[in-house]
């Protein structure tokens, strides 16, 4: 899917991750699935990182699952 194919920004679900070092990043999906990402990356191999896409800018992220402090549904 390309940048010009996206959804408007109101009909994605988005939820908010909040890390240990007091970043914030508001990624796509809801929040049982980006759960689910995060869960699933802390049980593979060691340093497995949780791969999400930034809500605002749709830029990939790669989170360190150990560092989540905070998960929760944004409101949009």
């Amino acid at each position: 899917m390309s940048s010009g194919d996206r959804l408007p920004q109101s009909a994605i679900q988005t939820t908010e991750i909040t890390l240990s070092t007091g970043d914030h990043y508001r990624v796509e999906g809801d929040a049982k699935n980006v759960e689910r990402i995060i869960v699933d990356a802390a049980r593979g191999s060691i340093m497995q990182l949780a791969s999400l896409t930034e809500a605002e800018t749709g830029v990939d992220l790669a989170i360190n699952p150990e560092h989540v402090v905070v998960l929760r549904a944004a409101s949009v």
